[in-house]
């Protein structure tokens, strides 16, 4: 493989949170996982979307890191943040294995990175690197004034994250307290979920501090602990 060229290896840090162990994988979205996590990627490009707060994010960044663990060469880009770089970034993406690109919505109507992003497609292409970028909508709803750009972005697979139900969300917060080693009985979990904002986020943010104060007080997580955190 040729050198990697030193815009690519500026890199974005990676959550260390975002791994697939702390995934709630539902029914729903297993195809999709399932096909994220094969390390032969025989699909060469992959578009994937939800709504919000579905955890787009969190799955590219768990690519990274399982990449990482094979030794594979990855970048991440949240498009997000592109502020921050310039988009001769994509220059020389072809020499990766991995490239994933966060929220490619966003780029609508900003030439540069359109055709930036349409140049690294069609250079990848050409290699054995693996595409996979998240949006928040469908490839056929993308506002890019590049059609050319719009109309790839719809050749690969394409998968719809679906949304965590209340019942996923009970199981979300268990298996995230699990992986911190600590008990949350399944009626401290259903009164969190009733009381908190029901967003994925909100909800492991409330996790968080509840978790704090637990071991701050050292005690156990209980509807009492969690209202005296809550003021709820």
């Amino acid at each position: 493989m040729t050198a990697i060229p030193t815009q690519l290896t500026l890199g974005i840090s990676l959550d260390d949170e975002a791994r697939f162990e702390n995934f709630l994988v539902t029914e729903r979205n297993q195809q999709l996982v399932s096909e994220l996590q094969s390390p032969d990627y025989a699909e060469p490009f992959l578009y994937f979307w939800s709504n919000a707060s579905c955890g787009r994010t969190h799955l590219l960044q768990a690519i990274c890191h399982e990449a990482g663990k094979r030794g594979a060469s990855a970048i991440y880009l949240p498009l997000a943040n592109r502020d921050g770089f310039d988009p001769a970034i994509l220059e020389g993406a072809e020499s990766l294995d991995l490239v994933c690109v966060d929220d490619v919505q966003l780029l609508a109507q900003d030439a540069q990175w359109e055709q930036a992003l349409f140049n690294a497609f069609n250079a990848i292409k050409e290699t054995n690197t693996c595409l996979i970028v998240t949006a928040d909508t469908p490839p056929t709803n993308l506002q890019y004034a590049l059609k050319d750009l719009q109309s790839r972005m719809g050749s690969g697979l394409v998968y719809q994250l679906q949304q965590l139900n209340d019942a996923d969300k009970l199981d979300l917060l268990q298996l995230r307290a699990r992986r911190r080693g600590i008990k949350l009985p399944g009626k401290v979990a259903d009164y969190i979920l009733q009381r908190a904002e029901r967003s994925v986020p909100a909800l492991l943010n409330t996790l968080d501090k509840i978790d704090d104060s637990s071991l701050s007080q050292q005690r156990q997580l209980t509807i009492p602990l969690v209202k005296s955190t809550m003021g709820w």
